[in-house]
Formats: C-alpha cells, structure tokens, sequence
C-alpha cells in the first residue's frame, strides 16, 4: 500500500532515472508459477496502474471468504443503487435484482464487469472502503508491497496502484492457494440472456496451453494482460502492462511464454534473477500513458471503458520494429506466428438470481485430480521411507508421520500460502495506512 507523497513530488526525477518512457514505457515479467523464479523481468518493480487486472485480487479476496465460510458460491448478493451506475465495462444488471457468488465470478473475470466488482465488495464486506482494506491486508500478506487499493474494479484512482512484481505474486497465490477454482480463470465466453461476450483474454484458445487469467485497461495504464499458460506440467506467469493495443499486449505475452516454455535457446548462459518476492521495488510514481495511449491522433484510439480495441497490432505503434525486446534471448521468433485461429468454444451460461444446481458440483472433476495428485505424493513418501536405509516415514519427511502429512500435503487451497510459496517470501511488511477514495472524487473513479 502506497501513499507516499515524496514519490508523487519526485515523479518527473525518478522517471527520467528509470528510463520508462514512451520508447520503453513497458513493463514485462516472466516466473515460474510453482517456484516463483523469475525468467525474464524489464520495469518489473515499476510502479503502475492496475487497471482491471485490480479483480484478480477481488476475485482473490472473495474466494478467501468462500474458503473461510463466510459464503458460499451459492450466496445471492443484491445489486445496489450504487453498483448500478458504475462505468462500463458492465452487466448492466438492475438495482434491487440478485446475483450468486459463482455467476458473479464468472461475469467478472470474462466481462470484467465493474458494476459486478461492486457487487462482490458490498457482498462480501458491506462497502467498498471496508472491501478495499480487506485488499490492502490481503496484498501486505502476500509480500505486495508496492500495492495500494482504493476499488475493487481498478478504474482510474490516483491511489490505485500496484506493479507487475506484485501482480505476479498475487496471480502465483491465487493458484496455489485455490487450485480447485481455476475454472475461473480459463472461460472462453460467457451468455447472459441473448448476449455472448468473449473473454478479452485473446491468448484463451489461441495460444497452446493457456489457461488464465485477466486482461485491464485505463488510459493511463495502457493495455495490461496477465496471462498463464501450462505446458508438460510446468505453469508459467506471465505480465504485460502498459501495451499499445489488446493486439499488441496478446502478443507481447505469448512471446513471452514462449521464450518461458523453450529456453530461448541460451538458458544455460543467462543470470538468474532470483524470485519474484526478491525483485526490489522502485521508488516512484506510476507513468501516466494517456497522452499517447488514447490520444487524438491515433487512427482508432481507445475508449476509457474499452478494455479490447482490436485484435492485432495497432499499424500506428511508435517505433513497430521494437514492439519486443526479447529477440536477443535466442532466435527471433515472429510473434504473431505464435497465435493459432481461435478455438470456438461454447459460453456458460450466467443468469441473475438462485443457483439452478450448487455452484462447486462444477468443481468435482478438479477436486478429484487434486486429490489423486495428494494420494500419489503420499505413496511417494511411503515408498521413500520404506527404500532407504535406516530410513522412516518420520525421517523421510522431516519428522512428520506420513498419516500427519495426510491432512496437508496438496490440500485445498490453505487461507495461507503453501510452505513452497511462504518460504521465499520477504517478511510482512509494517502495518501501513489504508488508502481511502478522496473526498472530492466518486470511489468508481473519473
């Protein structure tokens, strides 16, 4: 959480030292979703504009209170007077009319439904300020220690603000923490009523094994994707912020994954860059995209509430020859040879009102794999004690019986993070002030 009013009056000054600007005005990552290793990394620790990539931590959030019990994905949440008038993007679903947990999750993660988010903050917390600090706290746990929440939607706030370090982490907690909702994350489209809406994520169906997660977009931000894909077992994390186009963010990332998947050739050569959690931030303020990313001059330039332009590269991209800057890892590879035609695939159904069947029915399959995942690592265990010398299941797990072992080994989304996750995460942070919307501005932004 950042209120920091020395980094708002050094802006200009620490811009220039960075050297984010409009020729490099990126920011890009790539980790390991199971270590946390950092693959390639370029403005990683600058701070920017989460845009809609803020719902992953509200999706984060509401599935923590799923977990705790405090709901249930059957809960029916009313839609107030308040969420109603939120800014596209949105349902446009009628005060006073009811939504479950489940179709909430569903119309927020594909539509990326502002009035939704609203919805799900006031569900689950009573307002949007009691729901922004269940934020703030859930980002100090995770180690984000360059976020500050203000919304739960990620319209334009000057206190909105996170960075691709601590994006990266909050996408790597949500997948160990709630294996068995990651369902969420991969719909291809949703039908509400007569109308379909594709996920805006446009490497879903298109790029080999992807499977999440979110896309955002504000003026001042740029085009943002966060993005996971999963090849032979091995999950990869990736984050664009501040693209040129939605073209534009879908290829930087499947370049990205790509060069994660394959090495780049050079593999062996590069430095490492340690984990995600021991990126160091940068003391500043975020860059402010607007001038150029919605300017006037652009041949189509985006809306504020349009989180999807085009489908490919804008033709009006300042300096095109260097979109990307990951050629020199290995043999160029052209980025739009990456993407396949779109695999059609049939939307879910979402609707207002009670569940027609329980929600987590939905979930069975995944539970069972996970399950069957946790069984198979126990045998591993017995069949270690009982191989090596002198060994017993208490010393092949560290002291534990393996019948104690049972209980957590894979278990189901934990409130905490798994040990692998805890591990190589820095020390929470001292407790900081929770940013509150400005007296002076409506919390939903400009």
């Amino acid at each position: 959480m950042l209120l920091r009013t020395s980094a708002v009056a050094l802006a200009a000054t620490l811009v220039s030292v960075s050297g984010v600007t409009r020729a490099s005005a990126e920011a890009l990552l790539l980790i390991e979703a199971d270590t946390g290793k950092v693959l390639f990394a370029e403005n990683a620790t600058y701070p920017w504009y989460p845009a809609s990539l803020t719902k992953v931590m509200t999706a984060y959030v509401v599935l923590q209170a799923v977990k705790e019990g405090r709901i249930t994905l059957d809960t029916l949440l009313p839609v107030s007077q308040f969420a109603s008038v939120q800014k596209p993007s949105k349902m446009g679903l009628p005060p006073g009319s009811q939504i479950t947990v489940d179709n909430a999750l569903k119309m927020l993660m594909v539509r990326s439904a502002n009035d939704v988010a609203v919805v799900l903050a006031e569900g689950v917390s009573g307002s949007v300020e009691n729901f922004a600090d269940a934020m703030n706290i859930a980002a100090q746990r995770l180690g984000m220690t360059q976020t500050s929440f203000v919304n739960p939607n990620g319209m334009p706030a000057e206190d909105q603000i996170s960075s691709a370090r601590d994006l990266a982490i909050l996408a790597r907690a949500l997948l160990l923490e709630f294996p068995e909702y990651d369902y969420y994350w991969r719909i291809p489209a949703i039908r509400f009523g007569p109308k379909t809406t594709q996920n805006y994520n446009r490497l879903l169906g298109r790029y080999p094994g992807t499977d999440g997660m979110k896309t955002g977009f504000i003026c001042a931000s740029g085009f943002n994707l966060l993005a996971t894909a999963t090849r032979k077992g091995r999950r990869l994390i990736a984050v664009v912020l501040g693209a040129y186009s939605s073209g534009a963010r879908t290829l930087k990332a499947a370049q990205l994954l790509e060069r994660g998947f394959n090495g780049g050739g050079l593999g062996w050569i590069a430095p490492s860059l340690g984990t995600v959690e021991s990126l160091r931030p940068i003391e500043a303020a975020p860059p402010d995209l607007r001038d150029t990313i919605c300017s006037p001059k652009r041949k189509k330039p985006p809306a504020e509430d349009n989180d999807d332009d085009d489908d490919t590269v804008a033709s009006d991209e300042p300096n095109p020859t260097q979109t990307f800057k990951l050629s020199n890892l290995g043999p160029s590879v052209k980025p739009s040879s990456l993407l396949g035609p779109k695999v059609e695939a049939a939307p879910i159904e979402v609707y207002v009102g009670p569940s027609r069947r329980p929600a987590e029915l939905q979930f069975a399959g995944t539970r069972a794999k996970l399950e069957k995942a946790r069984k198979a690592k126990l045998k591993a265990l017995h069949e270690q004690a009982a191989t090596a010398p002198g060994a017993t299941a208490e010393n092949a797990s560290g002291g534990a019986s393996v019948s104690q072992l049972s209980s957590s080994v894979m278990s189901f989304a934990p409130v905490t993070p798994p040990t692998e996750f805890t591990r190589s995460a820095p020390p929470s942070p001292p407790p900081m002030p929770v940013p509150r919307p400005r007296p002076n501005a409506r919390p939903n932004g400009q």
